[in-house]
Formats: structure tokens, C-alpha cells, sequence
């Protein structure tokens, strides 16, 4: 089977952009150690879906349904911006999709997010569909991996990956420093891409010029398993997401780990990669992956860029980045690039990538 190659790519956000400093406003932190989180974020801005003020200015607090309501109604909305968009950079049609495979984590739907767009964007009902749900920052690698094996075993077809998180619909305000660093960082966005694979003689879609996808490789650090967590909050009744301090340090001592494995065999040294694509977990956690790495800003300026214009998109943000580095034209023909997310489990998941 031929490796699959990302055809496009294609992206969307919802709500409104909001500065860090007028979030602290809007949502009345006055704590100088919670504004000291938000101010030293790395973040300028976020798109969020915020309740409307109350005639007092404030902002009302969602009850889980509510919750659950806005989820299904930005992850779909976002979704089909996203998917278009995608699809149209590719050359190609909503029909020619022949798998849609769908990442959330910002909310719990059955049917899942694949049926409902089918239905809300007009795919072929016979389409194939995959819908990976809870898994966190990192699922969108391991979606890829998914879609990628789908799209090698289909040569000529069309498939669609899309992360869509309505982080807006997963947040939880008390004056615990817990929920101020979850507040801090993430925005809502969505973010699609397309893949299609075939032999030299094959028929392809007008534009897949894009890299192939070469191979995956998988860390899970058992130890950290509850670092990164979204449970439940008997005291709010809502679901609320936890970031352990120390995630940072633990994601970067193992990033190394990871790239070595994913590298092997390949005779490719770190120093041969010249794109390098890194989830926007945070100003920490850039930092602890970059220092292991020996990476240099300018390697990870994407990724730097999108936590700064978005905050910490959750499974969408290395295409985000991918968007910007196929925006920025400087790609030539024999270039690798590896993508790297991180998330709950605690886990690693990386690809390697070759134009």
C-alpha cells in the first residue's frame, strides 16, 4: 500500500476574541496570583463562547446540560467551517469523502459528531465514519493514525480528519487556582484535514502536493496517568479539567524518548527534521519540549504563534500550526517535518512527515 498524503488543510473558530486582560475583567478575577496565570500565559488572545452578561455586567454560570447543549452546537458549527474549508483547499467535493473521522474531548455525544455533520453537510450516508471521543490533546495524532491506515487501504479516496473542541463548554469558574490555570489557556477551534494515498499511476485529487505520512510512534507515561484529567466536580456539578503543575517537566524528560524511537531506522538524525509542528500546550510546556529537544524558537515559532493568536486548542492545534507553516511557503521536496501532540494519559504521540 502507498503512504497517505495530507492533501490540505483547513480551519475555523467560533465566539469571540478576548484578551487576556479583558477576560479578567469579564469574569471579575481580582486574585493577584489567578491574574499573574493569565497575564504570563503567553497568550494574547482566545476565541470563547461566553455566556451573555447579565445587566450587572457578570456572566452567568452553565449548568452541565447547558454545558453539553454548547458543545453539540460550536463542535458542529465549527466542525463544518472546518471540513469545507478543507475540502475545498483540496481540489475536491463534500461528495468525494469516503471517511470522516471526528476527535472531540470538550463534550459526550451519542450519535457522535460524524453522524451529525453526514446529515448537517450533505456526505454520502454510505461514508465511512470513525468518531474518537475523551482522549484528550493528543487525539488528533492518533486520529491521523487511524485515518491514515483507512486512506493507504483506499487508494484514490478522500479522507477527513476534524478536531473540533468547544473548550467554552468544558470550563468550571471558582477562585481555586485549579480551574484559573485550566481558564488560562484554551480557546475553541476546529481544525480538518484531508488525506488521500494511491500508486504512481493512480488517480489523484487535483492537490496533493502535500507530505506523505511516513510512521507514527506512542509514549503512555503510566505514572503520570491522573496529570491531566477531566472528572467529575461533585461540588459544581460539572465536568472540570485538571492540569498538574509538574506536566510540563514530565511531557519534556520523556519527549526525547519518543523522537528517538519514531526516528529509528530511518538513519534521520533530530537535526535532519526542518519542520517541526508541537501542540500549543502551554508557555511550559513549549519550553520543556523545545530545551529536550535542543530545538530553537525559530523551530516551534508556529506553534509559539498559535498558542499566542489562540491559546491551547486542544486536539486541532498542531494543524493549526501546519496551516501556517503551508501559509508560510518556505516547505521544499525532501524535507521531513515531525508532528508531536501531548495529553491525558500522560502520552506523547509524534509522525513523521516527508514532502
Amino acid at each position: 500500500m502507498s503512504a497517505a498524503r495530507i492533501a490540505a488543510v483547513g480551519t475555523a473558530v467560533a465566539g469571540e476574541s478576548y484578551s487576556q486582560r479583558e477576560l479578567l475583567e469579564i469574569l471579575c478575577i481580582t486574585d493577584p496570583k489567578i491574574r499573574s496565570v493569565f497575564l504570563n500565559s503567553a497568550i494574547d488572545r482566545r476565541y470563547l463562547s461566553l455566556p451573555p452578561p447579565a445587566d450587572d455586567g457578570t456572566r452567568a454560570i452553565e449548568a452541565e446540560g447547558d454545558l453539553l447543549d454548547k458543545h453539540k452546537a460550536l463542535a458542529v458549527d465549527m466542525g463544518m467551517r472546518a471540513i469545507d474549508a478543507c475540502v475545498q483547499n483540496a481540489g475536491a467535493g463534500i461528495d468525494d469523502i469516503g471517511l470522516l473521522c471526528c476527535v472531540t474531548s470538550t463534550g459526550f455525544l451519542t450519535p457522535g459528531l460524524s453522524a451529525l455533520l453526514i446529515r448537517a453537510m450533505g456526505i454520502a450516508p454510505q461514508c465511512g465514519r470513525v468518531d474518537v471521543v475523551g482522549m484528550g490533546c493528543n487525539a488528533g495524532l492518533n486520529a491521523l493514525g487511524v485515518t491514515a491506515a483507512w486512506s493507504a487501504a483506499h487508494p484514490g479516496q478522500l479522507a477527513v480528519l476534524l478536531c473540533t473542541e468547544a473548550c467554552s463548554a468544558a470550563y468550571a469558574f471558582d477562585s481555586t487556582m485549579r480551574t484559573a490555570v485550566v481558564n488560562s489557556l484554551f480557546g475553541d477551534g476546529a481544525a480538518a484535514i484531508a488525506l488521500v494515498a494511491g500508486d504512481e499511476d493512480g488517480e489523484f485529487l487535483p492537490a496533493t502536493e502535500g507530505p506523505r505520512i511516513l510512521s507514527f510512534a506512542s509514549h503512555i507515561i503510566t505514572d503520570a496517568l491522573g496529570a491531566m484529567r477531566y472528572d467529575w466536580d461533585s461540588s459544581q456539578g460539572k465536568f472540570s479539567f485538571y492540569l498538574d503543575p509538574d506536566i510540563p517537566y514530565v511531557v519534556g524528560a520523556h519527549a526525547e524518548l519518543v523522537v528517538g524511537r519514531l526516528l529509528a531506522g530511518t538513519g534521520l538524525r533530530r537535526s535532519d527534521i526542518s519542520h517541526w509542528l508541537v501542540h500549543s500546550g502551554g508557555k511550559k510546556v513549549i519550553d520543556a519540549i523545545r530545551i529536550n529537544l535542543g530545538l530553537t524558537r525559530h523551530d516551534v515559532r508556529h506553534t509559539i504563534g498559535v498558542l499566542r493568536d489562540y491559546g491551547n486548542l486542544s486536539s486541532g492545534s498542531f494543524l493549526f500550526s501546519y496551516e501556517r507553516l503551508l501559509r508560510e511557503g518556505v516547505t521544499k521536496p525532501g524535507d521531513y517535518g515531525v508532528l508531536m501532540t501531548m495529553g491525558p494519559g500522560s502520552t506523547i504521540e509524534t509522525a513523521l512527515i516527508q514532502w
